[in-house]
Formats: C-alpha cells, structure tokens, sequence
C-alpha cells in the first residue's frame, strides 16, 4: 500500500466516545483513507509530518451551516477550515439549496445576484451537479428546508396547507431525502414556516422518519414561550416516530434566563422515555440572524415585495406590534447591524440600531424601517440577549454538539465582507481553548466527540468523525494549550491559533498553520 503521509509523534483523540483520552500513536494516509494507527516507525512515506507532541482528533463536523448558496460562489470555505471543519450539516432553519420552485425561488433571487451566481435549479440533484462543477474545501451534507418545501407548494401565505398542496410537498421531501438529504428542518419564526401548524411538520417528519431521517428545528420561540416550543418538538418527535434535534438551543432575554432548567427537565425526561432529543450551540452569548427578524409575522406574509410595501404604509401598526414584543426600549442597544449591501450604508456596520438613530436623529424604529427600506431588506444583524452561565450549562450537557450557524466565509473575495458574528471563524476553537482549557467546562475527550463521533452518529455521516482504519481522513492537528479562537465582533475575520494541519480526505488544506489552497471537499 502506498502511504502518502504519516503524522508522528503526537497523541490520538479518536473521537469515539465522551470519555476519550488521548493515545500515543502515529496516523498514517493513504488516498482518502486513514491507512493505519499505532506505532508507524517502520512505515516508509511520501510524506512526513512530526507533530511534536500535539494532538491529532478527526476533522470537526459542524452539524449547524448555513453555507447552502455561498458554496456555489466561493467553495474555499477559509474561516471554516481554519478552524478545523472538514465537513458541515447544511439547510437549517427550515431553508436549504434545494427545492426551489415558484415563490421559493423568487424569495432567493436578490441573495443569489448578491453572490454572482447566474445559474438557477429546482431540486437538489440539480444543485448537486452544479456543486460538481466547483471545487469544495469542506464536505456538504444537508437537510431539507420545510421552508422551500412550503414556499414551493404554497407560496408565503399565511394559511393552511391544501391537500394537494400537502401531497406535493411530502413528494419533494421524499425525492430531496432520496437524493441524500439527511432529513427535515423547520425555521419556525421564519415565512413561510412560521404559518405552519404542528400537524403540518408532524405530516412531513413521518415522510422523514420513514427514509431513516432526522428532525431539526429553529423552534417557534427562544425566549417567552421557550417551554412550549421545546414541548412541541417533543410532541412532533413522539408523534411522527424521528429523532429531533433543537437548534442552537438558548434562553434568549434576561426574563427568561431563569427558564433553562425546566428546558433541560424537559428534554431529559423525553430522552429518559424512549426518544431522542439532541442540541446544538455555538460557544457564543450573541445571536445573529436578519434585522427584520424583529418584524410581526404578519409583515412577511406574501414574500419580499408585500413585507417592503407594509414597512412603507403600515409603519404605526409595526411600532406597536413591535414594542408589545419588545417593550423595553434599550433592546435598541443589544441590536447591532452586521452587513448591509449598500455601500453608502457601510458605517452602519458594527453600530447598534441605538448608535445608528442617535447620529441620524431619528427614533430607534424610525431607524429600523428606514435601514431595511435602504438596503431592500438584506441587512444582517448581531443580538446581545443571552448569559453566560447558561451557556456554559448547554454546552455540558451530554446531548449537545457544536454548530457554528454561520456560513463559510473566505479572506478575500465575494464572501469577505461586513462584519458577521465571529462565530463563523472561532466556534471550535473556542470551546477548546475558553470552555476546555480556561473555564473546564467539560473534559476535551468529550469536546472532541461532541464535534466528531456524536455529530456522525446522529447525522449518520458514514467514516467520518473518527480516527480509525478505513476512515475518510478527514483529520485535524492542533496543540491543546494554544488553541484559541482570535476573531472578535469588531474585527471577525481572523484566523484561529494553534490548529497547525487540517486534512479533508486526505488532502491537507492547512499545512504547517497555512491554508494550503487543496480542495478535496465532497458531497456526502
């Protein structure tokens, strides 16, 4: 067997388990594969790699991407990669590639002309073979987006689902699941998802469960009704017979900080009879999705051009949908604007919608419409609403993995602009340096497996997340007591410290602490 590389000399986390610890040996490649594990003196090599003591785990599976389009218009992925991802979960929140049919595909025109992307699909084999045209950094896996299914079926109305409308849209799960997709994704704060009620996702998670899959969810709510919505995960999970998984679990809101452990009393009691409940997290205690998220529901009704008619007409009646949501009015100071498209709006970035009115002289809400008027409602946004200790809670326990949610961003390019939430650049890293190392959180055996061998295991991604013999090699080096995420909220695009060599089947696409430009990425 020709070996083409052998990493010697530091220690094995292979990934397996929560409570594994770190084994001398050498890991050598061959091809795509992990060839061999142990003492490899003997073994002669293309090339050899001495790590010096440092620790070698499998390549970390991000189970929370939001890298479905960005992908076709900058495959490298750099922010991703250097912090050690090889492969992503995409299609969260209810929004996947694919399908795109009608009122789908007209809601992502304005994101796919932002990014260059000329070409246009329906469905998932569709975008898969326009994937095969690009080269990719990290492996793609996704789910299916209840989003695209009922914005292709339905439209963004606000109502029930037909009959017929209903059957076509079990047709399209079926036909993107038998393509690959590893299941059902809701984003229930988001149009159209947020018009669908629980027998509608119940309906669609059995066709789900059927074809083996998994059910994850962006959760009705995140804050005041947190409970409720974790029950009805629960309640959609028991009912149509899936597993379920709650994104980026969180207790968002100072008043509802105190609500976590009843969330955990609620998920373990469910785990304890017979299901099985997971979570994911990103070591963060800001979140980050669009600015108009703090809209009504009833403002996205009918797609992108209804929702910019009623910021223009309906302005008194948004204001005081929007303060009952949100009465206390220095929620204006924790919102802050992350990118804009405009380049006369570019100062905005990185100010909150406070700082942003009082250097206009306009009311915070005046302020609000008047950003998403400008920027054609494609405005990102930063919200400082979560606790610490919290988070540290979420993060150790058993049934959480790591997700960035965030897409794959690049240095340079089309992908390299405004200032996201460093999330996208220092997630891994950062629970290996703050949450293992500084504030012992949890063992790094475990943190390890929850980015490795649990993500695997639940997404079932077949021979990766682990360091074993006829594994993909899929492997990531890094030194325990220098690992550090470095991006920050002001300045994201940094890469991280100490993760030295990350291998993507095979290929080093980070060598000797340097992006190696290697591409080896697949869909899985």
């Amino acid at each position: 067997m020709k070996i083409d590389y052998v990493i010697r000399g530091g220690y094995v986390l292979d990934g397996s388990s929560e409570g594994s610890l770190p084994v001398r040996a050498d890991v050598a490649i061959s091809g795509d594969k992990i060839a061999a594990i142990g003492e490899l003196s003997h073994l002669r090599a293309e090339h050899t790699i001495d790590i010096n003591d440092r620790y070698i785990c499998p390549g970390f599976i991000d189970v929370h991407g939001h890298s479905d389009f960005v992908i076709l218009a900058d495959g490298r992925e750099d922010a991703k990669i250097c912090q050690g991802v090889t492969t992503e979960v995409n299609g969260n929140c209810g929004m996947s590639a694919a399908p795109l049919y009608g009122a789908a595909l007209q809601q992502r025109e304005a994101e796919l002309k932002e990014l260059g992307i000329k070409e246009r699909w329906n469905t998932f084999p569709e975008f898969y073979q326009l994937l095969s045209m690009r080269q990719l950094a990290v492996n793609f896996a996704t789910l299916t987006g209840h989003g695209n299914l009922r914005a292709s079926v339905a439209g963004y109305e606000d109502r029930p689902l037909s009959e017929k409308e209903s059957v076509r849209a079990k047709e399209l799960l079926n036909e993107s699941m038998e393509a690959g997709s590893r299941g059902l994704s809701t984003g229930l704060i988001y149009p159209p998802g947020v018009y669908a009620d629980t027998g509608e996702i119940i309906s669609l998670a059995r066709e789900a469960a059927a074809r083996n899959g998994i059910y994850a969810s962006h959760m009705r709510s995140e804050g005041d009704r947190l409970i409720e919505s974790i029950d009805e995960v629960i309640t959609i999970a028991r009912q149509a017979g899936i597993q379920a998984q709650i994104s980026h679990l969180k207790t968002s809101d100072e008043k509802n900080w105190g609500k976590l452990e009843t969330a955990f009393q609620r998920i373990e009691d469910a785990n304890r009879n017979n299901l099985r409940i997971t979570c994911d997290r990103y070591p963060y205690i800001a979140s980050s999705t669009d600015l108009d998220a703090v809209l009504p529901s009833w403002a996205f009704e009918g797609g992108n051009k209804m929702e910019i008619k009623r910021l223009k007409t309906e302005q008194e009646r948004l204001m005081r949908d929007i303060r009952a949501e949100h009465p206390d009015p220095s929620v204006w100071e924790k919102v802050v604007v992350s990118s804009v498209i405009t380049d006369s709006n570019k100062w905005m970035e990185g100010k909150s919608i406070k700082e942003i009115s009082l250097s206009q002289g306009k009311s915070e809400m005046k302020c609000l419409f008047d950003i998403l008027l400008e920027e054609n409602l494609r405005v990102g946004a930063v919200f400082f609403t979560m606790n610490e200790d919290n988070l540290k809670a979420i993060l150790a326990k058993p049934y959480t993995m790591i997700g960035s949610d965030s897409t794959g961003r690049s240095f340079d390019g089309i992908t390299a602009s405004g200032k996201p939430h460093p999330r996208g650049f220092g997630s891994f890293p950062r629970v290996l340096g703050k949450y293992v190392r500084e504030d012992s959180v949890m063992e790094l055996g475990e943190a390890v497996y929850k980015m490795t061998g649990l993500p695997a295991q639940t997404f079932q991604i077949d021979r990766r997340g682990a360091i074993a013999e006829g594994c993909y090699a899929d492997i990531v080096v890094f030194d325990p007591d220098t690992i550090q995420d470095t991006a920050e909220f002001a300045s994201p695009f940094q890469k991280p410290d100490g993760i030295d060599y990350v291998f993507v089947n095979g290929s080093p696409a980070v060598y000797e602490g340097r992006l190696s430009g290697a591409m080896a990425g697949r869909v899985i």
